[in-house]
């Protein structure tokens, strides 16, 4: 058991993809962290494969109830562990395009410029490969930003099913690649290649989760304290509320405050923004950080999200792992439209309990057949940011998601398109399921990072704009949600941060991450 010191020189609260990441850039240099996780370490076990347990009994969902805009409950699909949503990702690790970092024309609006260009985060998404272990292979997405060379591991291969999707696709005019996926699936490594991946936990641990390839293997380095199933109720700074002083936890059952020199906040889009308004105070009326811009909380986004059944009554799908690959031929202006429409990739193999844990009036003999017959994809679409969107703090202290959808035209567009295009393949009935404000998977936007303070939260290395010691690290700072899987970016942006931070401490800025990585071939 961790003994929970009063001062370090590091404290993190949230042990995520962001918080992951930033402990593993700064724990070389010898200082004091401690790592803060509402949590517990998530056992290992065989219900990390149950669909009973995953997806009807919710054994791993918070218990936790938010409110929508209209002060409706609801139970949010997310997860406090060591490791955070993670534990329960698809493991899909794409770059953004060098186009999501320009103003980008949308059906719906524009998708606002970053503050820094694709060139600024190229260095840091090779780094952010490296420590997550992608698979993939460079050179076949047409729509990939310059890289300076091959990912780290080459990519898993397609079973014969997916194998015959690739082909029927090329001939169709498309160019479906691989898609750059972070489980040990390469010779030596754990990955036994299941079909309980994308939306379970991995008892094997060879999932390229955040506790697996960022916090455990930061700790091991040393100096590193972590403490789990504590809450964090408040940030607290000093009268001027120019520097944070300390936070204000429960810990085994005692309510404490730890001090420190830096502070960490990554505890998710959602919680990071909820803590930061928890922590108001008389420097900080609105929320710390709130003062120049009235942007915490706001332009919260999680993505148009859709997952699509393709059924063939003729053929059964043997696939086992079935999410190997991914088109983004309309994830720019295309053929189809003059404005991007979004993403496809394979999802993890449906099975028919999971079809019965959202349509319990349906015969699990009947989703059986429909599911040993269908063909699986996820099909992504940018939101936009609003700053209506928002999340915020009710007087009872109950979290308040705010979220109206848009962007939705171009969204199912291309749900409309990629359905064609199944049809076409031999799979006439096409089944879909949009994903509703309870999905909090891909949640960021609400502490927005830019160059002016006015206008966000956070400067372009994540340091809260008034306060000198603050940062927030994690899907928080995106100012535009992209189309694509956010974890990379995450990493890739921690070791920004990470390196600045450094540069303030005087230290030497650290070589490039390096990683043994196996040889080229595929297990």
């Amino acid at each position: 058991m961790t003994e929970l010191k009063n001062f370090y020189d590091v404290v993190i609260i949230g042990a995520g993809v962001g918080g992951g990441a930033l402990a593993n850039r700064l724990v070389e240099t010898g200082r004091s962290i401690l790592m803060i996780e509402r949590g517990p370490r998530l056992p290992r076990e065989a219900d990390n494969w149950s669909v009973d347990a995953v997806f009807h009994t919710r054994k791993y969902v918070a218990k936790e109830e938010w409110r929508d805009k209209d002060g409706v409950i609801f139970n949010p699909s997310t997860y406090y562990y060591v490791g955070g949503n993670s534990k329960f990702f698809g493991a899909a690790t794409l770059r953004f395009r060098a186009e999501d970092f320009g103003d980008l024309k949308h059906e719906g609006g524009i998708a606002p410029a970053w503050p820094v260009p694709y060139s600024e985060f190229a260095p840091y998404y090779d780094v952010a490969e490296r420590l997550m272990g992608t698979h993939g292979t460079a050179g076949m997405d047409p729509t990939e930003p310059p890289r300076s060379g091959p990912m780290p591991y080459p990519a898993i291969g397609h079973e014969p099913e997916i194998a015959f999707f690739e082909k029927k696709l090329r001939e169709k005019g498309l160019k479906p690649f691989p898609l750059p996926i972070a489980i040990d699936y390469h010779q030596g490594g754990s990955c036994i290649r299941c079909r309980t991946c994308d939306g379970f936990a991995c008892k094997l641990g060879a999932k390229g989760d955040a506790e697996v390839r960022l916090i455990d293997p930061a700790i091991a380095k040393g100096n590193i304290d972590l403490i789990t199933e504590t809450l964090v109720h408040r940030i607290l700074t000093d009268p001027t509320g120019k520097r944070v002083t300390g936070v204000e936890l429960t810990h085994q059952g005692e309510k404490k405050i730890v001090t420190g020199d830096t502070y960490i906040c990554s505890a998710g889009a959602i919680n990071s923004a909820a803590l930061l308004l928890r922590s108001a105070n008389d420097a900080h009326k609105r929320g710390i950080g709130n003062n120049m811009s009235d942007q915490l909380g706001r332009n919260y986004m999680a993505h148009n999200n859709t997952a699509m059944m393709a059924v063939s009554p003729f053929k059964k799908n043997r696939v086992t792992f079935q999410k190997s690959m991914a088109v983004n031929d309309y994830y720019l202006a295309n053929s189809e439209k003059p404005y991007p429409l979004g993403n496809v990739q394979g999802l993890g193999k449906l099975q028919g309990g999971m079809l019965t844990a959202n349509a319990k009036w349906a015969p699990e003999w009947l989703m059986n057949q429909f599911a040993e017959r269908s063909v699986d994809w996820w099909i992504m679409s940018e939101d936009l940011p609003d700053p209506n969107n928002r999340v915020t703090v009710d007087p009872d202290g109950k979290l308040r998601l705010s979220y109206t959808e848009n962007n939705l035209k171009s969204h199912s567009e291309l749900v409309k398109v990629w359905g064609r295009h199944m049809r076409s393949l031999g799979y006439p009935l096409i089944i879909t399921q949009k994903m509703d404000i309870k999905v909090s998977m891909h949640q960021c936007g609400t502490a927005r990072f830019g160059n002016d303070p006015k206008t966000s939260v956070l400067d372009q290395h994540c340091k809260v704009w008034d306060v000198d010691n603050l940062y927030v690290v994690d899907a928080s700072f995106l100012p535009s949600s992209t189309a694509l899987n956010p974890s990379l970016t995450i990493v890739a942006q921690a070791q920004r941060t990470g390196e600045q931070i450094l540069k303030q401490w005087g230290e030497m800025a650290m070589a490039p991450i390096t990683m043994t990585t196996a040889s080229p071939t595929t297990a």
